[in-house]
């Protein structure tokens, strides 16, 4: 059974009721809607069988303001959280999901293309920033040489960061500085990678480009999630998800959009449709074999004057209930249903406060900052003294102001 919007979805069209007079209500209702198709974070409360699939980003390689790239949100009725990918641009949306980074601590790479893990950087140091107190947790591909892997990039990462995080050193809580990597072997055939509280994920290879890139699948309290990342069909997806409750997949652009839009010779723009990618119609055949609950296309610029052909393409193969993504879409799956709906984010929203108490930040361990660079400060005494007190006084702290 699907749920209300989803099947406004499959079908395309919803036909509005023929009423008659005697139906409309003579006074305007001052009451909230008993239904409504739009998701507000932090005003839902999830069943504790249920799980939820927000869509953070569904676009193509290079960003735009409407669609960031690659990232998709899982929660689970058990409180578990896991992040899919967390390409550029996304952050802007999972902050809107008012989730405290201490539950964004697991997340799950496909490879290492910037549209689906350059955020990972804004994740570790925002999360820093707004006094995580967990490491962050990533889990990544091996492959075909070491320095092509998941944890020789984020080593080179947290050298590249390391101005950045040495100037928090000693000021915030230290357990959120620290990234810990989990690299798997990148060939392995439905090898469970992560196995905790009742979940399960498991990875497959992705063909991509190169060696090194995976599709993964979560099995939690009877349903199942596939999400393919980036991989031109194969049989490895087709064989291990078949009847799953929400398959998302890559829709990549059809040739002729890519030439029209892009300006892309034919020959590349079939190539990278069709053989780096999945395009429309080979999407519909996977979906046509293996019959999930739930098709999701995306990895397209879902536009008014691209949609109707991408729609189209799928729709000479595959009939089934089917969703064409877009950023902050919200899935909600139980045994007995699928709703479909979009999130409203807050935009001035602030991090969430800890989730646990802060640890005392740890002491550096050199001076960081030379005499040179200090003699340039224009020390207001006055100035500071009084805003330090009247903190104090407010709320009952008694931090003193370092005198220069």
């Amino acid at each position: 059974m699907f749920g209300r919007i989803t099947k406004a979805l499959f079908l395309g069209i919803i036909f509005g009721p023929l009423l008659s007079s005697a139906v409309y209500a003579q006074v305007s209702p001052t009451q909230a809607l008993s239904e409504r198709s739009i998701y507000f974070p932090g005003t839902e409360d999830l069943r504790p069988d249920e799980m939820r699939i927000t869509s953070c980003g569904t676009g193509q390689p290079t960003i735009r303001p409407k669609q960031a790239a690659a990232c998709w949100l899982v929660e689970l009725g058990n409180g578990d959280k896991f992040l899919f990918d967390i390409g550029a641009q996304s952050m802007s949306r999972i902050a809107g999901y008012k989730i405290h980074y201490d539950f964004l601590d697991k997340v799950f790479i496909s490879h290492l293309h910037m549209d689906h893990y350059a955020d990972l950087t804004a994740l570790w140091i925002g999360g820093l920033k707004a006094n995580r107190t967990v490491p962050l947790r990533v889990w990544g591909p091996s492959s075909f040489a070491a320095e092509y892997g998941i944890r020789a990039s984020l080593d080179a990462l947290q050298e590249a960061y390391i101005w950045e995080v040495t100037s928090a050193t000693g000021k915030l809580d230290g357990r959120g500085q620290r990234i810990e990597v989990t690299e798997f072997d990148f060939s392995g055939v439905n090898q469970i990678v992560y196995q905790e509280n009742g979940v399960t994920i498991r990875s497959m290879p992705a063909i991509h480009d190169l060696d090194g890139a995976v599709s993964y699948t979560l099995e939690w309290n009877g349903l199942k999630f596939a999400y393919s990342g980036d991989t031109s069909p194969n049989k490895w997806w087709i064989d291990l998800t078949e009847g799953f409750d929400v398959s998302v997949h890559e829709s990549f652009a059809p040739p002729s959009t890519l030439i029209e839009k892009q300006n892309y010779g034919a020959e590349f723009a079939l190539w990278l449709s069709t053989l780096a990618h999945t395009s429309p119609p080979q999407f519909a055949e996977i979906m046509k074999l293996t019959k999930p609950r739930l098709a999701v296309a995306y990895h397209f610029y879902n536009d008014h004057d691209t949609l109707p052909e991408q729609l189209s393409l799928i729709r000479e193969i595959y009939d089934g209930p089917l969703v064409m993504a877009l950023d902050n879409m919200v899935i909600n799956v139980t045994k007995e249903d699928i709703l479909v709906r979009r999130a409203v984010l807050d935009d001035e929203v602030w991090p969430m406060a800890p989730n646990r108490p802060v640890e005392p930040a740890e002491k550096p361990k050199m001076e960081v900052m030379s005499d040179f660079t200090r003699s340039g400060e224009y020390f207001m005494t006055d100035i500071l003294q009084k805003l330090w007190d009247d903190i104090n006084r407010e709320y009952g702290s008694n931090a003193q102001l370092p005198q220069r």
